[in-house]
């Protein structure tokens, strides 16, 4: 367990193998392709023996693969929110499957077609619904002169005119007196609301400029009428318009329905075009001669002869040249990708380690040393038999009746992992969703909050103790013994004889035990000063690091207070879930059996949400802040291989 074990793969092939071969790695899912264009020391060999092959290098041609993805999803959002109501969706289940099946009868030309076919219903629909906005706004504007008996474009004369125009309900009154005071000028009221009034003038055109520059005054807007027919025919015109662009559009609705049975196809098709979208990218990153094709990768030693034999069933037995490597010195300080590589109980709790930073190629992986201390913890601050019963039932239906993406199978994992020591600490604090069972109590968190305080702060202590032996043990692994002394073993010392002077003192009153674990704390401190003075060139230079370092014994003091969360938290949680339980024990009886039932439930489930967010954040930081801080520094770069997208499938991975 703990950093996979890295070897550099170089792959020759025949260049017309090139697409099957990354094809095949893609399956694969092990291996990580280097880029071989980049001038560094390992690289030489391509500048050698391929000095022209990346002369000419073209961007890769992976816009025209992800237009269409994109195409793809907005006509599939553009079937699922236009398409016929009763019609159903037939999308994809995701399931496993390899990658080869995918894409075994995937036909880029039928898609396209396909494509061209939805693309036109949307084209149509969309000018569908600019038609109908457009009529809707005649038909709203119509209404309002239905009322005028003539059309103005049929009464224009050599000496008459007819203008209709609108003008607010505040300046309505004063214009029309004053539209009154002109003679030979007919004003009549066609439409009026809270907003405006809409009317029509009759006058000679002699006075035209007169009335325009007292519409103007106060801000009447002339209307234009487009129409050859009084408003009301052309109101009835327009009605009947909508009414055949109703019919068409429900007609239309239905054929956009019946494309929701490929909606699958299109997702299939989808996670074809995304999974040669990342082939296509990783073009100009090999060796790609008139003949031949060269690439390099990283791949874990384990999963070697997977690679050996499944490209062997592929291609033959001598078709493909394979060559693997250790990686030198140089790569392994400053190319090699880390990849973690634990056991089934062990590996769900690898995203921990990755959210902090994932360990150098040749550090230790701390998930395995952390995974038990995770659990205590979480278990201790979630502590109640009901909520983990519910995680355990929930994780594990998930498990059995769901194919999830690689990432999420983890995280369910995770917590189908962490739903065991809540349930543990349930039965250890006699809590079952806030109420106590009729079993032995061994812990209460209502009468022993010193003895779960102490509980917190011992588990803290020895996980720093453990965190230092780590520190010791990779100083050992390096053949630096004085740093493992300095930096591990005398801080263990100190802790340790300071827990015995505690205990001798405070708890055992025994005068020996207390002696030995101050001369125990004595001769580890005066470790911590004297290492330093010997790894000095300058020992009074030593003498201040040693002194400063030993003032670091505060920090210690900090952490384990820092460990008094998991007292804190797992009070909490079963005392809120408790005084949800009396709340509603409070309501009457008619109450607490209805509504009663439907508050404990959201309020329990409220209670949930809260602890587990709780115990998962606080117990990540008493693991980054207390425990990796004392022996780990990460820094390496995560195995990215080449692989699938898996949005709608998961790949199916072959045995080793």
């Amino acid at each position: 367990m703990g950093v996979t074990k890295m070897k550099k793969v170089t792959i020759i092939s025949e260049r017309s193998y090139q697409d099957s071969l990354l094809q095949a790695i893609q399956g694969l899912q092990n291996v990580e392709v280097r880029d071989l264009s980049q001038s560094v020391e390992n690289n030489d060999w391509v500048q050698q023996y391929f000095s022209t092959a990346f002369e000419d290098v073209k961007e890769a041609d992976v816009s025209e693969l992800h237009l269409l993805q994109t195409q793809i999803n907005e006509l599939v959002q553009f079937i699922q929110h236009h398409g016929k109501n009763k019609d159903k969706i037939k999308g994809l289940k995701r399931r496993y499957i390899s990658l080869q099946e995918i894409e075994k009868n995937f036909d880029q030309q039928q898609l396209r077609q396909e494509l061209m076919e939805i693309t036109d219903l949307k084209q149509r629909w969309e000018e569908a619904q600019q038609r109908q906005e457009q009529l809707l706004q005649e038909e709203t504007w119509l209404t309002r002169w239905q009322y005028l008996d003539v059309a103005p474009t049929q009464v224009q004369s050599m000496s008459t005119e007819l203008l209709i125009a609108e003008v607010s309900t505040q300046a309505a009154a004063e214009l029309i007196e004053e539209l009154k005071q002109l003679e030979l000028v007919h004003y009549e009221e066609v439409y009026s609301d809270d907003s405006s009034v809409s009317f029509a003038l009759v006058f000679l055109n002699e006075l035209k400029a007169t009335v325009q520059d007292l519409l103007t005054n106060y801000s009447a807007e002339i209307a234009k009428y487009p129409y050859e027919v009084v408003p009301r025919t052309a109101l009835q015109q327009v009605k009947e318009q909508l009414k055949t662009l109703h019919k068409e559009g429900q007609k239309l609705s239905k054929q956009i329905g019946k494309k929701k049975l490929v909606i699958g196809e299109l997702q299939w098709a989808e996670e074809v075009l995304l999974a040669m979208e990342e082939r296509e990218k990783l073009k100009n990153q090999f060796v790609q001669s008139a003949f031949l094709v060269v690439l390099q990768g990283w791949i874990s030693e384990d999963e070697v002869n997977l690679m050996v034999s499944e490209l062997a069933e592929l291609f033959g037995q001598d078709t493909i040249y394979l060559d693997f490597e250790d990686p030198t010195a140089y790569e392994e300080e400053n190319e090699v990708p880390t990849k973690l590589k634990n056991n089934a109980l062990v590996e769900p709790f690898e995203m921990l380690t990755e959210m902090y930073a994932l360990p150098h190629y040749k550090e230790v992986d701390p998930t395995p040393w952390m995974m038990p201390f995770y659990l205590v913890f979480f278990g201790m601050m979630v502590a109640d038999l009901g909520y983990g019963l519910l995680m355990l039932i929930a994780t594990t239906v998930a498990l059995k009746f769901l194919v999830l993406p690689t990432g999420m199978l983890k995280f369910v994992k995770f917590f189908q992992i962490l739903s065991v020591p809540s349930m543990v600490w349930g039965l250890i604090y006699n809590s079952c969703f806030g109420a106590s069972l009729p079993i032995p109590t061994l812990l209460s968190t209502q009468d022993d909050v010193i003895q779960i305080l102490i509980l917190s702060v011992i588990f803290g202590l020895i996980q720093i103790l453990v965190g230092l032996f780590i520190a010791a043990k990779e100083h050992i692994k390096k053949k630096e013994y004085l740093s493992a002394v300095g930096n591990g073993f005398a801080w263990q010392g100190i802790l340790i004889g300071l827990g015995l002077m505690v205990v001798g003192s405070m708890l055992l009153d025994n005068a020996a035990l207390s002696t030995a674990g101050k001369v125990l704390a004595i001769v580890s401190a005066l470790s911590v000063i004297v290492v330093p003075i010997i790894q000095a060139d300058s020992k009074l230079t030593g003498f201040a690091k040693g002194a400063y370092d030993l003032y670091g014994v505060t920090g210690y003091i900090g952490d384990l207070v820092s460990y008094t969360r998991l007292m804190a938290l797992g009070i909490s949680g079963g005392s809120i879930a408790a005084a949800f339980n009396m709340l509603v024990g409070y309501m009457p009886p008619a109450a607490r059996f209805t509504v009663g039932i439907l508050l404990l439930i959201a309020l329990q489930g409220l209670n949930i949400f809260l602890t587990l967010l709780s115990a998962y954040v606080h117990g990540a930081r008493l693991q980054y802040v207390e425990f990796f801080g004392k022996f780990y520094s990460g820094g390496g770069r995560k195995f990215t291989p080449l692989k699938t997208a898996e949005k709608y499938f998961t790949i199916e991975k072959k045995k080793k």
